[in-house]
């Protein structure tokens, strides 16, 4: 490389790294839950028109206020319907509800008065109201606990806040709830998720980020021991994260859950190319050719062989492509795109450095090579005395494998994607345990004929569901227009527990009606749509897991179909909870279907590379086994195969194939020279084995970066693919030269390689 083109090369790159470090702070950090939604699902779209007649289902905020005496004594109470107050003053807040505003209606004489449920100056009373409310099932698990230890506000948000929004909002309602100084206080609600969330992506990146480059300079050091060397390697990995990182500022793609991988990707991707493109390099250095000779040799040979590594890698995220959750897609595509910027970060940029420097500038020879040296020869002569045990062997393992991977379940929990040790995971916690948890569900209520949504024959069916709910102990807090009738029935008896229930006549239903009638409509129109033709039970469900609350849907389904009279109402259950658990239905089929896609695209590229069909074979086989043996730890340690976790199979597919490409870029070239089998599989051991190693050692600890993440599926996944490219390894160095054997006893000739 001339002075002129180094100099080019490097002014371009310099132009490019200061434009991506001002679009890399345009990036904006995105989480809400409706990205978490399959997309061209008809559950989805059902859903959709479905709060467009009524209100989204997760437009709410929840604030519990603890106190461990109990939550009836007067300053307590004071302040805390004073936070009732105010709370529905803070931006973004529509509206502001808690036990501290509610009233019993009372019948008397003169016309109907009212109560409060909680009489706050009058501490006389406070065990009648307590015994009260705790008789009564409209407000436990709802806006006290059973426990009578904690109360709840219960604040509406407008329909769609942003992060940016609930990141003005959250702080705006934790520093006024630590205003009043009660003892521990907890919030469930999507603007304290999104906030949280977003938090935690960047928290992820910057840790990330930060281990990531102090583990790739102690590899570094460890492998050439030489400072320039080294700096090479951390300015080429550098740039390329920066450039990546502007790519995605400049092209608007925001960051989703899944951005905390980006660092460790961009990081350990960039570092095998490094790795490959400068052992090559210094290996032709040493043979005594020129900088410009060897750095010739270096980009023809390992720059096609790395070209192919990175398209196939950028094949294997891109499979991705086919989930219908969007962070996953999002994710396949942009990580895609660091991969090939990666690439062309170290062919241009790496190489112009590389230009520089001679052979003893950039590593410091010692014992490494000969321990090298002696590894890769011996593992070619273990593989070549022991070719029948290790194919037992990897048979053996293959059966393993399978019967792991059947043990595979999809049960799915929102607990095991919170962050960990987190207030946020706390408080989702206790509402589990103390209120009615946060999966929304919904049953939409479709009247038949003539019959209305508030006629009482449509609502005698509704309670029969209701009623049914009632007996399932995952379910909790249900709410419809029946609640309205029940209060009343409730009412004209005196207010006596047993009294709540829907009018048992149609006489009576009529006399409530015209009460009902009176109530105002903000307070009813949640219930029923503008057409009246249409109404909603609401519900939530405990965080128990997929497969349990499919069994429990599953079951409802049947009850209602066997036991509600279909010619009064048609039901259908719905809700944000069982939308999100829609996701793990797609995951194994979209995992097929992206991995197949990803499989067929590689078998293109190898057969284009090699032109013979044994090769293809050869290429393929060692590069399944990974897949299989990360199926089999799913199952093994009883890991949930969910939406976040599915990428590992993606990942691992497209990063194991570049040691495979790279092995069997060399022995084509190796017989390609006129070599036999042997001494190609030979050579091709001693020159690309340790390159090979390197990089997976790499990668193993690189993926391990992620054990540091507070994010348990990061955790998961950094853990598996971290074994499972071990794997990749262990089976390009063992299966990969048995199968060459197996498919070549005579020494044939892989492709027409003697033709120059």
């Amino acid at each position: 490389m001339n002075t002129i083109t180094r100099r080019t090369i490097l002014l371009i790159f310099s132009g490019l790294i200061l434009a991506s470090l001002y679009f890399a702070t345009q990036l904006r950090f995105t989480f809400y839950l409706e990205q978490f939604f399959p997309e061209g699902d008809e559950d989805l779209a059902f859903f959709q028109d479905f709060i467009k007649e009524f209100e989204t289902d997760v437009n709410f905020l929840l604030v519990a206020v603890e106190r461990e005496d109990g939550v009836f004594e007067k300053k307590f109470l004071e302040d805390f319907h004073d936070l009732t107050l105010k709370a529905r003053d803070l931006k973004y807040i529509e509206e502001s509800f808690s036990l501290t505003k509610v009233s019993y209606p009372l019948k008397t004489p003169f016309g109907i008065t009212s109560t409060p449920a909680i009489r706050i100056d009058q501490p006389d009373y406070y065990e009648r109201d307590k015994k009260r409310i705790l008789e009564d099932e409209r407000f436990v698990n709802s806006l006290i606990s059973k426990d009578g230890k904690s109360l709840v506000v219960s604040l509406k948000t407008q329909p769609t806040v942003s992060v940016d929004e609930s990141k003005e909002l959250m702080p705006a309602l934790d520093s006024l709830v630590q205003s009043y100084n009660f003892e521990n206080y907890h919030f469930l609600g999507a603007a304290n998720f999104q906030k949280e969330m977003a938090e935690m992506q960047q928290r992820e990146i910057v840790v990330s980020t930060i281990i990531s480059a102090f583990l790739v300079a102690l590899v570094m050091l460890w492998i050439f021991r030489k400072v320039p060397g080294v700096l090479i390697s951390l300015t080429s990995i550098g740039a390329g994260l920066i450039l990546f990182f502007g790519l995605l500022g400049a092209l608007g793609r925001p960051l989703n859950a899944m951005a905390a991988l980006y660092p460790v990707l961009m990081v350990i991707v960039g570092t095998s190319d490094v790795v490959h493109i400068m052992s090559k390099y210094i290996d032709e250095l040493k043979k005594g050719f020129s900088k410009k000779d060897a750095l010739r040799v270096a980009i023809k040979e390992i720059g096609l062989a790395t070209f192919l590594t990175s398209v196939t890698t950028a094949i294997g995220f891109a499979a991705l492509s086919t989930s219908k959750v969007i962070p996953i897609k999002e994710f396949g595509w942009n990580a895609a795109m660091g991969v090939m910027v990666a690439y062309i970060t170290v062919i241009f940029f790496t190489t112009a450095l590389l230009s520089l420097y001679d052979e003893k500038q950039l590593i410091k020879l010692g014992k490494g090579e000969a321990f090298w040296g002696k590894l890769m020869n011996r593992t070619y002569l273990f593989t070549k005395n022991n070719g029948q045990k290790i194919a037992i062997g990897g048979f053996v393992s293959i059966l393993l494998c399978a019967w792991g991977i059947s043990m595979i379940t999809t049960d799915y929990k929102i607990e095991t994607n919170l962050p960990l040790r987190k207030k946020l995971t706390e408080d989702f916690l206790f509402f589990e345990n103390n209120y009615a948890g946060f999966r929304p569900v919904e049953f939409a209520v479709f009247t038949k004929g003539d019959y209305l949504a508030s006629d009482f024959e449509v609502l005698q069916e509704m309670d029969k569901i209701e009623k049914k709910i009632s007996t399932i102990p995952e379910l909790r807090s249900t709410t419809s227009l029946t609640s309205v009738y029940k209060s009343l029935n409730r009412m004209y008896k005196g207010n006596k527990v047993e009294a709540y229930k829907i009018p048992e006549t149609k006489a009576q239903f009529l006399k409530y009606q015209k009460a009902a009638e009176k109530i105002p409509q903000a307070s009813t129109k949640v219930f029923t749509s503008r057409d009246n033709k249409k109404a909603r039970i609401a519900t939530n469900m405990l965080d128990v897991g997929r497969d349990k609350i499919a069994a429990i849907t599953d079951d409802l389904d049947n009850w209602i179909e066997g036991n509600v009279d279909s010619t009064i109402i048609q039901v259908k259950q719905t809700g944000t909870g069982l939308i999100l658990d829609k996701n793990s239905e797609y995951v194994r089929t979209s995992l097929l279907q992206g991995l197949g896609g990803a499989v067929l695209m590689v078998s293109l590229l190898m057969a284009i590379l090699f032109q013979n069909w044994r090769m293809l074979v050869i290429s393929l086989i060692p590069n399944l086994v990974p897949l299989l043996l990360a199926g089999a730890l799913l199952g093994f340690l009883g890991i949930e195969l969910e939406a976040g976790i599915s990428i590992i199979f993606a990942v691992v597919f497209g990063i194991a194939v570049d040691d495979t490409i790279h092995f069997l870029s060399k022995f084509k070239l190796a017989k390609r020279k006129g070599l036999s089998t042997e001494e190609s599989l030979h050579i091709t051991f001693l020159e690309t084995g340790k390159a090979i190693c390197l990089t997976t050692f790499i990668l193993f600890f690189g993926f391990l970066v992620l054990l540091f993440s507070i994010h348990p599926p990061s955790v998961v996944v950094g853990l598996l693919i971290s074994v499972t490219l071990v794997s990749a390894l262990v089976g390009d160095l063992l299966l990969i030269p048995i199968l060459i054997r197996w498919l070549y006893p005579n020494d044939e000739k892989v492709v027409s390689e003697n033709k120059k």
